[in-house]
């Protein structure tokens, strides 16, 4: 078996996931560390490989965790450089519009907003979001890192539940 994360030696992006497939751990917390897919598609694609539930909880909620304190620092640190280029100026101030659209629960409701928001699984309410609002609220990282983890620690049960059926079924008896 060759190692995944090599050279790609000539080999395509197809065989590179491939190979990387072969690991549904690996895979689950590669998805779940992209933006936007984040835990909502990593969670769910872990229990498709076959994953237990909480293998799929637990490898989902790391990799969802991975990008939030480089994601802190990088914005925190350059986002003053990024405004004086013209591409990330426009890069950064659509992300600011995004995350504009939902300061108010965290301006509301503090670093408590900061959980709430993450952990609403819905598009544009995840770790990313949640660490763009900390940075845009000059919360500091102490304070992040908690609230985030927590907010997609409860993201994770609501995915898991809804992807195991589970809530459909309470949704089902008790809409009788």
């Amino acid at each position: 078996m060759s190692r995944w994360w090599g050279s790609t030696g000539g080999r395509n992006l197809t065989e590179v996931i491939k190979q990387l497939l072969e690991h549904p751990q690996l895979a689950t917390v590669v998805i779940s560390m992209l933006p936007v897919v984040e835990l909502r598609g990593g969670l769910p694609f872990g229990l498709s490989q076959g994953l237990s539930p909480l293998a799929a909880y637990v490898w989902s909620v790391l990799g969802n965790l991975v990008p939030v304190v480089p994601v802190f620092v990088v914005l925190r640190w350059g986002s003053a450089a990024m405004r004086k280029f013209g591409w990330s100026s426009k890069l950064l101030a659509w992300i600011e519009r995004r995350v504009a659209r939902r300061r108010h629960v965290v301006d509301r409701y503090g670093v408590v907003g900061v959980v709430l928001l993450v952990a609403i699984p819905l598009p544009v309410t995840g770790a990313w979001t949640g660490t763009l609002v900390s940075v845009l609220l000059f919360l500091r990282l102490r304070q992040t890192l908690p609230a985030i983890s927590l907010g997609v620690g409860i993201a994770g049960i609501i995915v898991l539940l809804v992807s195991l059926g589970v809530l459909g079924s309470i949704h089902f008896f008790v809409g009788m």
